[in-house]
């Protein structure tokens, strides 16, 4: 089955990126167990602007639509509390195997 992905701009106030960064941290590690990536990356030109990027292995074990811990629920509340993400941030996009693209 495809890989499900979603990438996330986000913005994060300078004062903010400290406490950004740590609850990413902790989500990613928790993410780590289930099979789940988070990847972040940070704008030269922009330096309030990151890109986030959350990858799972099926769409329902995303970190937008899987049941998730109490710890879970916790950091992504704190998240959202420093950073404001764009409206497509739940998004979600599934891989295309370029094999199969050479069968068409």
């Amino acid at each position: 089955m495809a890989r499900s992905l979603s990438v996330a701009r986000v913005r994060v106030g300078l004062d903010k990126q400290g406490e950004y960064l740590s609850a990413l941290r902790e989500l990613a590690a928790l993410a780590s167990k289930r099979g789940q990536h988070i990847w972040v990356f940070k704008s030269q030109r922009t330096p309030d602007t990151f890109l986030e990027f959350s990858e799972s292995p099926t769409p329902m074990s995303h970190r937008n639509l899987a049941s998730r811990t109490p710890e879970e629920i916790r950091l992504e509340q704190r998240l959202h509390n420093v950073a404001a993400y764009d409206n497509e941030a739940g998004d979600l996009w599934e891989e295309v195997p370029l094999d199969i693209l050479s069968e068409t």
